[in-house]
């Protein structure tokens, strides 16, 4: 069995600013979940990442089971550490960009207390609804703009787990919406990053006045806007005093949908790097400040409206907190929203979310969002230990992979730490690779196991 000295140097330099979270015995443990986690091909079980870090016949084994279920840790620490470490590599100076979206994690047991039925957003569509079981996770990345992969990546470093309604009825818990989750989460991002500008991304289920109103002061929200909104201009000024409370709302502003249709709109063009999948495209916009009103509550914003002049998609609305903020920013901020979903896709296809076995709420509680960081870690061992011409696509000759993807840097990583393991009994100038017995079992192991 290889023994934890084989990687640990290299895995030091790769995670030492995340193992002061933990004691000494259950940073150890970690290494190796987490090297067996990046080798493992397949599940992502305890059982399977032991397997790929050669601990398969590890008699203490159930201590690594402890790192997840038992020992004393806190994963909004390590959030924060992971979210220093990429603003760090990734965007060290302007507008820090964020996105925050759901997921649902398919998984059925009557041991998953927080489980609950909802609308499953891969198989559904506009005209099919379809239900499933599973967990919902609300997610917050970081969104840079890789160089070496030349489009923006969604790199997860917080995530926390949203029980369903009937999970909170059956345990006499409070309810907490999914909106609710949100403003706690922007929040604890913004106190995490007090010297620097926030920008925070979501789509129009985040659309909610209370939760702008909340969250606006410490940080800008842009999402989608209704067309049928109302808007408002704001109240006019008082000469003299009045009777009764100041008004807070001045005169009812045409819809959105009328700005469209209307000919006394003025339209200006412009150039969109990015927007849905393509390099650039023209379209056309009005923007303007508005209050954003409804019975009871109202919220001041910027409103983008967008068309497109050759009619291929349908207009769409977006809102901005930041009443001073360029229209094109905040198209151009909103496209990196789009790389979340493919994110959520690379974790389930490359890092095996959904394939965990767990039982226990607090393993639950943690492996899922472990996963999620892996991701990121990914990217930055990646972007900051990998050779100098970086992760190169895999090529073929019926396909010509134009950038690398995430399975090109987890290849990348994992090569690194494969060829860590058999440098020091190889020659450097030489065709035939000696390695050690025990590793070519692994890698034996990993070829003819592969799920």
């Amino acid at each position: 069995m290889l023994g934890t000295s084989d990687l640990t140097p290299l895995l030091l330099a790769w995670m030492g600013p995340l193992l002061a979270e933990f004691t000494a015995p259950t940073a150890r443990h970690a290494l190796v979940l987490v090297t067996g986690a990046v080798l493992a091909p397949a599940r992502r079980t305890v059982a399977a990442a032991l397997r790929a870090a050669g601990y398969g016949q590890a008699a203490d084994f159930t201590s690594y089971h402890r790192v997840l279920n038992r020992n004393r840790w806190s994963p909004r620490h390590m959030a924060r550490r992971l979210l220093l470490l990429l603003v760090q590599a990734f965007t060290p100076e302007g507008p820090v960009i964020i996105g925050i979206d759901d997921t649902l994690e398919r998984r059925w047991g009557t041991k998953i207390k927080a489980r609950g039925i909802y609308r499953d957003p891969v198989r559904s569509s506009h005209g099919h609804f379809v239900k499933a079981s599973g967990l919902r996770w609300l997610s917050v990345m970081l969104l840079p703009p890789i160089p070496w992969t030349g489009r923006v990546w969604a790199l997860p470093f917080l995530t926390v787990l949203a029980p369903s309604e009937r999970y909170a009825q059956q345990y006499r818990r409070r309810h907490k919406k999914l909106t609710d989750w949100a403003r706690q989460v922007l929040l604890q991002v913004a106190r995490w990053l007090p010297e620097r500008r926030i920008v925070a991304v979501a789509d129009s289920s985040y659309a909610v006045i209370d939760l702008l109103n909340a969250v606006r002061h410490r940080l800008c929200v842009i999402a989608r806007l209704r067309l049928d909104a109302r808007l408002f201009e704001p109240p006019p000024p008082q000469n003299r005093p009045r009777v009764g409370r100041p008004r807070v709302l001045g005169r009812r502003l045409p819809n959105l949908s009328e700005q469209l249709t209307s000919r006394d709109t003025r339209w200006h063009r412009l150039h969109i790097t990015g927007w849905y999948g393509r390099t650039e495209r023209q379209v056309e916009i009005v923007s303007g400040t508005a209050i954003w009103s409804h019975p009871g509550h109202h919220v001041p914003i910027r409103y983008v409206l967008v068309r497109d002049g050759k009619n291929e998609f349908r207009p769409q609305a977006f809102l901005c907190t930041d009443l001073t903020a360029d229209p094109l920013d905040i198209l151009r901020w909103f496209t990196r929203r789009w790389c979340t979903e493919v994110t959520f896709a690379e974790v389930r296809r490359h890092l095996g979310v959904e394939t965990q076995r767990q039982w226990s709420d607090q393993a639950i509680a943690r492996t899922t969002p472990a996963l999620l960081g892996l991701f990121s870690l990914v990217a930055l061992w990646a972007h900051q230990h990998c050779p100098t011409e970086r992760p190169s696509p895999r090529q073929a000759s019926w396909y010509a992979k134009p950038q690398p993807t995430f399975a090109d840097a987890l290849a990348a990583v994992r090569r690194i730490l494969w060829q860590s393991m058999i440098s020091n009994t190889s020659p450097n100038a030489s065709d035939t690779v000696q390695m050690p017995r025990a590793v070519l079992n692994r890698l034996t192991d990993l070829a003819c196991y592969p799920a």
